[in-house]
């Protein structure tokens, strides 16, 4: 973790962890001087006195043996916290004046902690078993972890607000969290990601993402690293390199690009609004970035949410905020030694991948039949097009800036 960001550990009243992540220089924090209830600095020695009912356990999952995909069953999260009022957030500081949140803080410039409705639970250690008795239907401990990670204090901003600095901040919180995620046995793949909009299904208005650290390859990383080993034992090199290079020769879907990362719509997108986000070096994942790439990083993730802000407008011409998916698809965690994939060149190359349903103002793209049921693709646009609205998007920022 870089010497500018301060990590400090407690714990939540039912045992949870949490982590604050500060900017070493307090002058990135928001000046709260006018508001009584906040302190102008970072405060970490506020204690979580709720009255918490113990963390839910019995977390469990299944093998599905038409697919060979895990399953993880979360009953506990069927009756989770569900777009709450502004004043009952869970995820903004605690304020005297109202009930404690899952911050203990009278302020913060990033946060982590445990989630208190979690679909995988390290804590569970029962013994592998099967459902009903029988083999075909293989059970065992979901033993995973999920985490929350809050990426301002502030209810009504968002990461494309974020300054340089204290998007920093996030990504140092991401790369320290997934090195330490990766130490946990049994977790096989960790992912970070954002879900923003109700479009998207977000229950919490406050700008937020997560960390899943799974216990088992899930569908997707499973296929890149699958991909990536062909690819490599035919050629020699990693794959995403040679699509990273390719793009960048076409330069038709490039929207993005920097010293160390370019953004492009991929040649074959799915979704309506798609990008891509690539560094220029091979690494596994956030925790193996280094300084001058997180620095860019920075800097051109929020541009180009911004930018992705743009991309649809209503009848006055005023900009839509795009419902999102953004998440970190990075190396599975490979035991070193076993075979040719244990070689890094050899595994999936760390990117961002943001997605939208939103297909136009007011109207969403539906997973039916051919996509929902039989996961066989159809696109309602080009990526071309996608790149072109994007690119005038870019130039138009450029230049209002």
């Amino acid at each position: 973790m870089s010497a500018e960001t301060r990590r400090t550990h407690i714990h939540l009243a039912d045992g949870r962890d949490l982590f604050y992540y500060d900017d070493a220089n307090a002058a990135t924090l928001p000046d709260r001087s006018a508001d009584p209830h906040r302190n102008a600095g970072p405060d970490r020695t506020a204690v979580d006195a709720r009255e918490l009912p113990p963390m839910p356990g019995a977390a469990r999952m299944r093998r599905d043996p038409l697919t060979g995909e895990w399953i993880p069953l979360a009953s506990h999260r069927m009756n989770r916290t569900h777009l709450p009022a502004r004043a009952d957030c869970p995820l903004c500081p605690s304020k005297p004046d109202q009930a404690p949140s899952e911050i203990p803080a009278a302020d913060y410039n990033v946060v982590v902690f445990e989630n208190r409705f979690p679909s995988l639970n390290v804590r569970e250690a029962e013994p592998p078993s099967s459902v009903d008795g029988h083999e075909i239907w293989p059970e065992r401990a979901s033993n995973g972890r999920c985490e929350v990670v809050c990426f301002t204090s502030d209810h009504e901003s968002s990461f494309s607000a974020l300054t340089p600095a204290h998007a920093r901040t996030v990504i140092e919180a991401w790369a320290d969290r997934t090195a330490e995620l990766l130490e946990i046995p049994s977790v096989r793949d960790v992912f970070c990601f954002e879900n923003r909009g109700e479009e998207i299904g977000v229950t919490l208005a406050h700008p937020h993402g997560q960390i899943y650290a799974y216990p088992y390859l899930p569908p997707r990383t499973a296929q890149h690293a699958a991909r990536a080993a062909e690819h490599f034992a035919a050629t020699g090199r990693d794959l995403l390199g040679d699509i990273l290079a390719a793009e960048q020769a076409a330069d038709r879907r490039v929207i993005m690009a920097g010293e160390h990362w370019t953004a492009f719509v991929p040649a074959a997108a799915r979704w309506p609004v798609e990008v891509h986000l690539v560094p220029h070096r091979h690494v596994l994942n956030l925790a193996q970035t280094d300084d001058e790439e997180r620095a860019e990083l920075a800097t051109m993730y929020p541009a180009l949410l911004r930018a992705l802000d743009h991309f649809f407008v209503d009848a006055d011409g005023e900009a839509i905020p795009l419902p999102y998916i953004a998440g970190w698809f990075a190396a599975p965690k490979v035991e070193q030694g076993a075979d040719h994939r244990a070689i890094p060149e050899a595994q999936p190359r760390l990117h961002l991948q943001v997605i939208s349903v939103m297909r136009a103002p007011g109207k969403l793209k539906y997973l039916a039949g051919s996509e929902s049921a039989q996961g066989a693709w159809v696109s309602d646009t080009t990526p071309e097009l996608i790149a072109d609205r994007l690119k005038a998007v870019v130039e138009l920022s450029m230049v209002s800036a």
